[in-house]
């Protein structure tokens, strides 16, 4: 069955097999639930039908409900295009129909998919089956009953652990917990669903309405407890997340007034909640991610991704031990090489580092790990890199160097793998983002030599190692450290006027982002930010805030968080601790760059602070934009929250500043360049919308590509 629709089968047992079908994920578009009520009402009309088993096509249950739907309420506020199926078609339909209903779930049940097979009487899984409900990643609640049925199936603490965190569950830890009836492989699940539908339709096995259950609620007293300390720990751990509240106030309407009640409750406060600030944000976010796959004159050339099994890196240092380890963590085979036996044996340890941690935080297991490292082999000659599929460079940033590396690989790859070799179309950047193998964006820089087969197959092994791949253009810190070069220096100059350092560090921090800016330098490290300084003092001439602050951090003993002494001061098991001392320092750099502060610049507001740091980062972004450096606004969206952190609430750097508008974020630059010259001079692409009242995301019509650098 390859159609997009639902299916039925009867067999002559009495069984019907109901199958859903919406490839890739049997999303349940309108039109499915539609035909998937026409399929139950025609088989509860049949008496050759006894009992019914509900399944999804092509090894996956379903992947929940299209959220395409939610990005057309968000365009249009009409909340009636949303299914108000959850009494309709899983109470009366499913659950309190006089056939009884068992689901055969492979794959995946997510979302929706979970919430339809727990109308269901019974849930037969593969073992290699996963279970969700991710709603409150979009911003939303589970609106087909999942607040009110899963706590009943596995009681509310897991149900708010499984909710609250988007939490992914396996077939076991479901079948543990009571959310799965029995185990079967997948040649068996039909069956062995056929036979307990059966079972259930004469009495043999019991009729459960998970809807009516109270059994694993406990008391009404206990229940209450659990959700008052679920409420307090999701207000210190998800402020700005009003999705988690609610759908915990769902839960506690279910328990008090019945699951019915809940159910009505529940679809309420779902279509209230998917019109806050907060879902269009997360909604938005979600398909910015889905966005960067598509590459005009790439992924629409029919292409065909060659594989990846080998890889080689050269350079064991953070980034290349880093790169490594995500490689051989997703079963890519990887080659290190290092220029003598000390900085490869350095290397290997730190790889082997990096698995330990990880297998420390109970996210790998040993046989993982030593998996992992049975495909890691380390060199000191080209001698292995006759096969390999790719080829990394990782090494310190000397351009002669990293120039004479290419020539020299070019002559030992094979044929299908800069300025100083002759195959520059095989030639693209990979900008990780530290740690690596954590990390989740890399961004692909290509050139206009790139060939768009290299581009593919970086995009597939991005995927492949679990990063979410971003195509940008070449120039000075590419898109994402090139966009937020003004952050650090729009604090310094904040700093600079007299506005307290840890003041700014908490405001930037309740807004949003993980840490303050100059938390963020102690962390980072003093060493990249000297080094970058001037080089972007070059490119961006005019703009940039000039200060000897961190020149003279180093001097006075101070490295970060590297000797545990920076702007604040660090102990191991302990949060960072504001130190005073510093400010001596802070009053040199001010005596020497020749800033003073003042009254009026002392009784600025936190959204002052806010914008005043963050409206020159989106002014750049403008440029970025303006240049053609990223494809579409939403390419900065998503790398702004996974490069650097941006409030994943927000939508992304671009998206906010969308909400804010380009008018007013015009007029407060040019207020501050007035005072403080060229660092806040608005773009001209920020000019332009301004003047026309048009959204920033909005595509430019002739972007200019004036200042794209050559790799």
């Amino acid at each position: 069955m390859a159609r997009a629709g639902v299916d039925m089968e009867v067999g002559s047992d009495g069984v019907a097999v109901i199958t859903m079908s919406n490839p890739p994920v049997n999303a349940l578009s309108p039109s499915i639930i539609a035909e998937l009520k026409l399929k139950y009402k025609e088989a509860m009309k049949r008496d050759d039908v006894k009992a019914i088993v509900l399944t999804g096509y092509g090894g996956k249950f379903s992947g929940g409900f299209d959220i395409n739907v939610f990005a057309k309420v968000h365009k249009t506020g009409d909340v009636s295009v949303l299914p108000n199926e959850s009494v309709d078609l899983l109470v009366n339909t499913i659950e309190d129909a006089k056939k009884p209903s068992v689901a055969a779930i492979q794959g995946i049940a997510f979302g929706g998919g979970l919430e339809l097979t727990m109308s269901c009487h019974a849930r037969i899984s593969t073992p290699d089956a996963h279970f969700a409900l991710p709603e409150l990643s979009l911003g939303v609640i589970p609106g087909f009953g999942g607040t009110q049925r899963l706590p009943r199936l596995v009681g509310l603490p897991k149900a708010i652990e499984m909710m609250l965190l988007s939490k992914t569950i396996s077939a076991k830890e479901g079948k543990e917990y009571g959310l799965v009836d029995a185990i079967a492989s997948s040649k068996e699940l039909l069956m062995i669903a056929r036979l307990w539908a059966l079972a259930i339709a004469e009495r043999r096995k019991p009729w459960i309405s998970s809807l009516k259950r109270t059994d694993k609620i406990g008391s009404l007293a206990e229940a209450l407890d659990i959700l008052h300390a679920a409420r307090c720990e999701a207000k210190d751990t998800a402020p700005h997340m009003p999705q988690h509240q609610v759908c915990l106030n769902s839960i506690e309407k279910g328990i008090i007034y019945g699951g019915y009640e809940g159910l009505l409750n529940e679809t309420r406060l779902s279509n209230e909640i998917i019109l806050t600030e907060t879902a269009r944000s997360l909604v938005h976010v979600f398909f910015a991610e889905r966005a960067t796959s598509k590459v005009p004159n790439v992924t629409d050339l029919a292409l065909k991704p060659r594989p990846i099994r080998k890889v080689a890196v050269i350079g064991g240092g953070l980034m290349g031990s880093g790169i490594a380890t995500a490689l051989i963590l997703n079963g890519v085979h990887v080659i290190l090489k290092e220029i003598d036996s000390t900085f490869l044996h350095r290397g290997m340890q730190a790889i082997a580092a990096n698995l330990e941690g990880l297998l420390k935080k109970g996210v790998l297991t040993l046989d993982k790990k030593n998996n992992a490292l049975s495909i890691l082999k380390g060199v000191l000659d080209y001698s292995e890199f006759k096969d390999v599929d790719m080829v990394v460079e990782a090494i310190i940033e000397k351009v002669p160097l990293k120039q004479s590396i290419f020539t020299e690989i070019e002559m030992v790859c094979p044929k299908h793998l800069g300025e100083k070799t002759k195959s520059q179309g095989r030639i693209v950047g990979a900008h990780f983002f530290s740690p690596a193998h954590v990390m989740p964006l890399l961004e692909i820089v290509r050139t206009e030599m790139t060939s768009p087969q290299v581009i593919l197959d970086l995009i597939t092994i991005g995927k492949i190692i679990k990063k979410v791949p971003v195509v940008v253009g070449n120039c000075t810190g590419f898109a994402v450290n090139r966009t937020f070069f003004p952050y650090i220096q729009s604090a310094q100059l904040l700093l600079h006027v007299g506005v307290d350092l840890y003041r700014i560090d908490r405001v930037i921090s309740s807004f949003g982002m993980p840490m303050g800016p100059f938390q963020l330098q102690d962390v980072s490290g003093y060493g990249v930010a000297l080094a970058v300084k001037p080089i972007f003092a070059s490119a961006f001439k005019g703009r940039t805030f000039e200060t000897d602050l961190l020149d003279l951090m180093v001097q006075s003993g101070r490295n970060g968080k590297a000797n545990r002494k920076g702007y604040y001061l660090y102990q191991s098991g302990s949060k960072p601790k504001p130190d005073p001392s510093v400010q001596r320092i802070i009053d040199e750099s001010r005596k020497r760059t020749g800033i003073f502060s003042s009254e009026k610049l002392l009784s600025i507001t936190d959204q002052d602070i806010v914008e005043m740091i963050f409206f020159p980062v989106v002014n750049e972004a403008c440029r970025v934009m303006d240049e053609g450096v990223v494809i579409r606004a939403s390419d900065i969206d998503i790398a702004s929250v996974l490069g650097m952190g941006f409030p994943r609430h927000r939508g992304g750097l671009v998206f906010w500043a969308d909400t804010v508008g380009s008018s007013y974020i015009y007029s407060r630059l040019k207020t501050w360049e007035n005072t403080y010259g060229g660092f806040f001079t608005p773009s001209k692409y920020l000019e332009e919308r301004a003047t026309k009242g048009l959204p920033l995301s909005l595509a430019s019509s002739s972007p200019s590509h004036t200042s794209r650098a050559r790799l």
